[in-house]
Order: C-alpha cells, then sequence, then structure tokens
C-alpha cells in the first residue's frame, strides 16, 4: 500500500492513504511498522484531526472523503457517523432503521474503508461486541475495545468481552 502518512496511535500504526484532497482509507498496520511524516498539506489535515480525537473523544471530524462502495454501504456508514461518540447501537436497530438486515449492517460495517473517522466501532451485536474488521477476535476486537472504553473516558473498564483495557 502506498501511504501519504503512518500515525503512531496508542493502540497502533494507522496508514492514511489520500486521493488528491479527500481521505480514502484508514488501515491498521502492524504495531512495528514506521511512522510516515504527511507526505502533503491534506495528510497533514488528517493526522492532525487524528490526533485531535486521540486528545478528546467527542472531537468532530471535518474531512473531504472519498468512498468507494454501494448504496447501502454508503447509507450504513451514513446512519453509523450519526452515532455519537461514547455510544453504541447494535447491528439489528441499525438494520431496523435502514430497511436491510443485521448481517448486511454488519457486512457494511466490516467494508468500512475509513475507521474512526466513520465509527463502525460503535456498532455491536444484542448480546456483546461484535465483530470489527470482518473479525471476531484477536487485535481486531482489541482495538475496538479500546476505542469504545477511550470515548467512554475510560482509564480501566471492561469490554464486552471481558477484556480488561487498561
Amino acid at each position: 500500500m502506498n501511504y501519504q502518512a503512518k500515525l503512531p496511535t496508542p493502540f497502533g500504526m494507522l496508514g492514511i492513504r489520500c486521493e488528491a484532497d479527500a481521505l480514502a482509507g484508514i488501515d491498521f498496520l502492524e504495531p512495528h511498522a514506521t511512522p510516515k511524516s504527511p507526505s502533503h498539506a491534506f495528510a497533514r489535515e488528517v493526522c492532525e484531526q487524528l490526533q485531535a480525537y486521540f486528545i478528546d473523544p467527542n472531537f468532530r471530524f471535518n474531512l473531504s472523503l472519498k468512498l468507494n462502495g454501494s448504496a447501502h454501504q454508503t447509507k450504513v456508514w451514513q446512519a453509523i457517523s450519526a452515532i455519537p461518540s461514547g455510544q453504541t447501537r447494535n447491528y439489528g436497530d441499525l438494520a431496523t432503521l435502514l430497511a436491510s438486515s443485521p448481517r448486511a449492517v454488519g457486512q457494511a460495517c466490516g467494508a468500512n474503508p475509513i475507521p474512526i473517522v466513520i465509527p463502525c466501532h460503535r456498532v455491536v451485536s444484542k448480546s456483546g461486541i461484535g465483530g470489527f474488521m470482518h473479525q471476531h477476535e484477536g487485535d481486531a476486537l482489541d482495538i475496538k475495545c479500546w476505542l469504545l472504553a477511550y470515548e467512554r473516558q475510560s482509564k480501566q473498564g471492561v469490554c464486552l468481552t471481558s477484556l480488561v483495557i487498561n
């Protein structure tokens, strides 16, 4: 992947992909990836806004986005973007809102190219944490738990998977 920046975060490295003056993707990279300074002004703005979020979980992103998704995915991503920081919605409730199915909502969440900015981590299952990045265990869920706990302003908390976040 060609990244215009690689930004260290409290849980690992983010790869920032931009197309002209629009954010096209955020990827979770290997924790030991080498940081990369932004290659142009817009990538610098993306990094500054992400850093502002990691200072204040209520920060509101204001970035141009380049989304390549189906009409359904776009509807799901718009609905996810309306979920306030510190709150969650479950797949079924979003499915009802969008006249869809919980599985289709989950698939759109997993296909989200711009996590954190489009906060798919705020979508959970009725009986637990749900998935993240098409995964149901491992590092992806650790990141989801971290983001949810951070947004709840917990210094120490327990995620729905019984993972303790320090």
